[in-house]
């Protein structure tokens, strides 16, 4: 029997660039298709708007929105996706225009976090992010997103609750609010049951190899940690006990990836996780060393840590797949960066000594 597999969705890019910002539009842009690519969609097209500011009624302009209308029909379009978020008005009225589903970025990074949410806890967290983002963006979005059924920006917990009213989202809101609580303190617990050994966690832009290196340092054989070439491949905090040499071991958590402007939904719901960069000794600011676009992706992750007041916490940044560089490459990286490559297990015992030097330096005179 043959199964007829469905046919991807079939998605226009767009976007607004105003010019204004100190950083060019194209990497974040790129990036954003690459997170559409991730839930299934197939990419058809892309359209950017420029523009001195954003338009208040439909964000584009309602020529600009019905040249997107125009293309979308020629090109037998699907879903539009949008790079900049929406304002429930500005959904409203861009509906009334291009009649097709509309998914804006924050959407359609709450879809990829519902598709890679596998622990209880991950679920809880997904579902708390996906109600909040409703409860302010209760206007205009159902209509789209119960017209796209089981696609891109309706997975996970509560996909069926997008016409319930604010009294019982406010509900569920409160109930999961209780028991992510409740993981809270079971983590904290966890975490002190740890017996002395520092506490290091990993933090880094999504995708940089941060489950990688935290295999490569515990040695985990059977029980590593999920690795995929994928962004938000894992949602779940994973803590492993390494031994560093020297006779001395840590507590090593893998933590959830970050984005630029990562929805402050998924910041608030997520909170429980992050702990786990409060609670630690020293943080290990994972990139991708390998990417032309790591010092922006650094730059993200220090600003969502600063806003976390975690600012000032010892870290030690760590530059990931050098394996990939060339001498010249690897010489131009920070001086104070440690070098390394989690699949080639290149200056992992420099990693080692650097962690060791760092709590070393913590300890009171």
């Amino acid at each position: 029997m043959n199964v007829v597999m469905p046919k991807p969705l079939r998605a226009l890019l767009v976007a607004v660039d105003l010019g204004d910002r100190s950083a060019p539009l194209a990497p974040e842009f790129a990036e954003f298709a690459a997170l559409a690519r991730a839930t299934g969609v197939e990419i058809v097209a892309e359209m950017i708007q420029k523009l001195p500011h954003v338009d208040p009624v439909t964000l584009f302009g309602s020529g600009k929105a019905r040249e997107f209308a125009e293309r979308a029909k020629e090109l037998d379009v699907d879903v539009l996706m949008v790079f900049n978020d929406l304002r429930p008005r500005q959904r409203t009225n861009l509906e009334k225009i291009v009649p097709l589903p509309i998914v804006d970025r924050t959407m359609l990074i709450l879809d990829i976090f519902a598709q890679h949410a596998r622990s209880r806890e991950g679920q809880l967290q997904v579902e708390l992010a996906q109600l909040r983002y409703r409860q302010s963006n209760l206007i205009g979005s159902a209509a789209a997103l119960s017209r796209l059924g089981g696609g891109v920006g309706t997975r996970g917990p509560g996909e069926t609750k997008l016409e319930t009213d604010r009294r019982k989202i406010a509900a569920r809101v409160t109930l999961l609010q209780r028991q992510l609580e409740e993981v809270r303190k079971q983590r904290a617990t966890r975490r002190s049951g740890g017996g002395r050994d520092p506490f290091v966690a990993l933090v880094g832009y999504t995708n940089v190899g941060k489950s990688s290196l935290l295999n490569r340092l515990a040695g985990s054989g059977g029980n590593a940690a999920f690795v995929a070439d994928q962004p938000f491949a894992t949602l779940d905090p994973t803590l492993r006990r390494v031994y560093i040499g020297d006779g001395r071991s840590i507590r090593l958590a893998d933590t959830v990836g970050f984005i630029t402007a990562l929805p402050k939904e998924l910041v608030n719901a997520f909170r429980a996780t992050l702990e786990e960069l409060d609670a630690a000794d020293v943080l290990l600011h994972v990139v991708d060393a390998s990417n032309p676009d790591w010092p922006r992706q650094r730059a993200s992750v220090e600003t969502i840590l600063s806003e976390l007041n975690l600012a000032e916490k010892p870290t030690l940044l760590v530059c990931n797949k050098v394996d990939r560089l060339d001498a010249a490459a690897r010489a131009a990286l920070p001086a104070d960066a440690i070098r390394v490559s989690a699949t080639a297990n290149d200056g992992i015992d420099d990693l080692r000594a650097a962690i060791i030097a760092c709590l070393d330096a913590l300890q009171p005179a």
